[in-house]
């Protein structure tokens, strides 16, 4: 009997290993590169995992939004996509946040009384792991005329600079009507029920995005409006399930219909005249101070913001990017009710472009609320970027950007 009980026990341990073997080669199968395994919007496994890639396969992919390199298994998950733009929040409450670090493209801008927003681009940088992204706030028209540059992208937000719902068709709207951030979507086409819209006040929620009153930790209490956070891989579930893939019918793609800009390999100047960019939005807001600070080796620019390291939340890492660039734009004062901000994007002016630790005087042209921004040099040439992560810096028009 003792023989026959110790026998039932190795048959179990052995049915155990096997079975726990062939699921974890089924898993590393799917994962891995070049298996034929199933490559889709919802392929990268949920919060914090991410694709087994072969390190030593070749980054031969080219990202049509940042032209940063990526390997073919990155670019299968990619193409099955259309990116992400996302609200992010910048009150000094709600820092540090989680994602940027991650976003292939971010812009920044004034959202009101001197405190600035981000919105980031979420594409190709994310296609190997899944991604926070947080916290997400309301939109802004001007930030909803940048996203329009995105050929319809899953846009993410939380309500937005508008008259409010009691308002609307009975002419008591008090908002400047050059601000109506929602009313903007909806023309857009963006804001229908299952659209490419994702709002929580609007038809979108749990689990795509939820609050987390302990994403800076359980010991610090954070008002709720800080506490929204966003998953890239239930964001993209979700806009799987509403059509909003890598493709539209059978021929058409997100990134045929997309006006990328022109990149180029990045070489470090010999002499660089632009090792520190630094400038602020408003004055005496010195908690939105920006910094940063190029390193020669990465050949690529740190941020600082209100004179410390600008780190995600998650991994600490440090926001570093190939390019900076410094848009200036008209900043008006609506005098409407809620005091908004109006920054004009639509039309053209001056820009400063950073990048190999050198700046170059540039011009900035946008054509039309859909049309992409392009920039050019001073004989009117478009300008090439250094392939990686970018800032868009949305800087009033008049305001002062030191760099030496």
């Amino acid at each position: 009997m003792k023989n026959k009980t110790v026998k039932i026990v190795l048959y179990t341990l052995f049915a155990f290993f096997v079975s726990t073997g062939v699921s974890f080669g089924v898993t590393s199968y799917l994962y891995s590169p070049g298996n034929g395994g199933p490559i889709t919007p919802i392929a990268t496994p949920p919060s914090g995992s991410g694709l087994n890639i072969d390190p030593g396969e070749p980054k031969v992919a080219e990202c049509p939004v940042n032209g940063e390199m990526f390997t073919k298994t990155e670019a299968g998950v990619w193409e099955t996509r259309r990116p992400i733009v996302a609200m992010i929040e910048n009150s000094v409450d709600s820092r540090p946040q989680s994602g940027l670090s991650k976003a292939d493209i971010v812009y920044e801008a004034v959202a009101e009384g001197g405190i600035t927003r981000f919105m980031g681009v979420f594409y190709c940088g994310i296609a190997a792991k899944n991604t926070l992204i947080a916290p997400v706030r309301s939109v802004r028209i001007y930030f909803a005329n940048l996203a329009a540059e995105y050929n319809t992208p899953v846009f993410v937000h939380v309500g937005g600079a508008n008259c409010g719902a009691g308002d609307v068709g009975k002419g008591t709207c008090e908002s400047d009507k050059r601000v109506l951030a929602l009313e903007a979507l909806a023309k857009f086409g963006w804001r229908v029920r299952g659209g490419n819209d994702l709002d929580t006040i609007f038809d979108a929620g749990y689990p795509e995005l939820r609050r987390d009153e302990n994403r800076l930790g359980a010991d610090r209490d954070i008002a709720v409006e800080h506490t929204m956070v966003g998953d890239t891989f239930h964001l993209y579930k979700e806009a799987e399930t509403r059509g909003f893939t890598g493709s539209w019918g059978k021929e058409k793609t997100w990134a045929a219909g997309f006006d990328s800009w022109l990149f180029t390999d990045g070489k470090p100047s010999a002499s660089p005249d632009a090792v520190e960019i630094s400038f602020g939005f408003w004055d005496g807001y010195h908690d939105f101070d920006v910094k940063w600070v190029y390193d020669k080796q990465l050949n690529a620019y740190k941020r600082f913001m209100g004179g410390s390291p600008h780190l995600n939340l998650e991994d600490k890492e440090q926001i570093t990017v190939s390019d900076v660039i410094v848009q200036y734009v008209p900043e008006i004062a609506t005098g409407d009710k809620s005091k908004h901000l109006f920054y004009d994007v639509v039309g053209t002016g001056k820009a400063l472009v950073f990048n190999n630790g050198t700046v170059t005087e540039a011009t900035w042209k946008k054509t039309d609320v859909f049309s992409h921004t392009k920039f050019s040099d001073a004989k009117g040439k478009e300008l090439e970027f250094v392939r990686g992560k970018m800032f868009v810096e949305i800087v009033p028009k008049g305001n002062s950007v030191d760099y030496n």
